[in-house]
Order: structure tokens, then sequence, then C-alpha cells
């Protein structure tokens, strides 16, 4: 962990240390789709991060608002990343929330015990088209 008050690391770097991603260039990727935000803005790789900065991270259905709590250029252990940064109640409740949506829509889906029969596969097709009943 950098102690410095004015140092800073890449963003995409950060990222990575901080495990959103599991590798840098995952990280890179997601900052050039504007899947994250600093400060309230989209954000390049190279961008420098510093302590206090809030950040907002979009990795799949989850939305992380975050804010830097210390720094580090080098991947530890999970309880070490998880010191990096602060997650506000709010916006993890948010979070969850969501997560308990999401879960909630699938709950009624049950998966077919056994492979479609003849009839079951052509009646599965004929659902993209219309004419073919």
């Amino acid at each position: 962990m950098t102690e410095s008050a004015d140092a800073s690391v890449r963003l995409d770097l950060w990222l990575w240390a901080a495990r959103f991603f599991k590798t840098r260039s995952l990280a890179k990727q997601a900052i050039e789709t504007g899947k994250v935000d600093a400060g309230g803005q989209r954000a390049k790789s190279s961008r420098a991060v510093r302590v206090g900065d809030t950040l907002v991270v979009t990795r799949g259905h989850d939305v992380f608002e975050i804010e830097v709590r210390a720094l580090s250029d080098k991947r530890g252990p999970a309880a070490v990343a998880q010191q990096l940064y602060v997650e506000p109640e709010a916006a993890r409740a948010r979070r969850l929330a969501a997560l308990a949506a999401r879960q909630a829509e699938r709950a009624g889906y049950q998966a077919p015990q056994s492979r479609p029969d003849k009839r079951a596969r052509r009646l599965i097709r004929a659902l993209g088209d219309i004419d073919a009943m």
C-alpha cells in the first residue's frame, strides 16, 4: 500500500489490485467501455486515483459505489483488497435490494427435468416463427 498523501495509482491498476476485475486488461476494457465513473465523470484507464476519490464500478448487474481509502499497485489477498475501499451503507443497501429483486424474478423458473421430446422441440421452434403452426 502506498502511504504518501500526494501519491496516486493508475485507475486500471487500482481496480485490479482491489479485486474488482481478475486481470488488468479486463479492468482497462471496463473503463474504456464506460463501466467505471470517477467523480461522476467517465474515466480513462490512466487516470490517477487518490485517497478519497469516489468511484462507481458496474460489474455485470452489480453497481458498486465506493470511496477509495488506500492505494495499492500490487494484488494481494482478498482481505487486504477489501481494506482499499469502503462502500457506504446506503449504496450497499441499494445493491443488495437489486440483487434480491433479481433473485425473486428467477424464483418462479424451474429447469426441465429432461430434454424436450420431438413435439416439445417443434413447439419451442414455433415460438420464434408465428407462421410455423
